[in-house]
């Protein structure tokens, strides 16, 4: 996959599976994780401060489909939760990765998934070759429901170099096990009312 703009050196995923939390289970089956992401080139890298990010986003849109469907893949299960992260590399700045994180991403993630009401958690930083980001995790119809506020831990071993943006999208089939905190549950999100 490339575009004028952006080349991919590489995509990466993992899936995580949570049988037990506490040594004790619930009766709605295990929780899984799913996080997918392309490294590619940061176009803006080394420029110093540019004011128009446009070819970052318009780009973007082609690796939100890419991740979204490689992450319902992986998942194997209707998305319930979502969320997006992104690493830029040392010779960039952290707006880049924003910049490939905006609507047009998120559009054609939550169209690759299958659809989602609510916007889109987030994370981004700066970072060398095989730093850590927690990406967030919330009830991709509404952010509201307490149940499904989660994060899955990525790490790359060898990006972003310094010239690289790491484009992260994560997916769920559930909230956390054991979940028990009250607030909206997802049939009331779902009905459309309110705890």
């Amino acid at each position: 996959m490339s575009s004028t703009e952006l080349t991919v050196r590489k995509t990466f995923a993992q899936v995580e599976e949570i049988r037990l939390a506490a040594g004790v289970s619930d009766d709605d089956g295990p929780l899984r994780k799913v996080a997918v992401c392309v490294v590619c080139t940061n176009p803006f890298a080394g420029q110093g401060y540019v004011a128009d990010l446009a070819p970052l986003v318009d780009a973007s849109g082609e690796i939100g489909t890419y991740l979204g469907t490689e992450a319902a893949r992986l998942l194997g299960a209707p998305v319930e939760s979502y969320g997006k992260a992104g690493l830029v590399g040392t010779s960039g700045e952290q707006e880049h990765v924003n910049a490939a994180l905006t609507s047009v991403f998120g559009n054609a993630f939550r169209a690759a998934i299958g659809g989602g009401k609510a916007w889109i958690t987030s994370a981004t930083k700066v970072s060398a070759p095989g730093a850590v980001i927690d990406v967030p995790l919330a009830f991709k119809d509404e952010i509201w429901v307490r149940s499904h506020y989660d994060a899955l831990e990525m790490r790359i071993p060898d990006a972003p170099l310094p010239d690289e943006l790491v484009i992260i999208a994560a997916v769920s089939n559930r909230g956390r096990i054991n979940a028990r905190v009250g607030g909206l549950t997802v049939d009331e999100a779902r009905a459309g009312g309110a705890s």
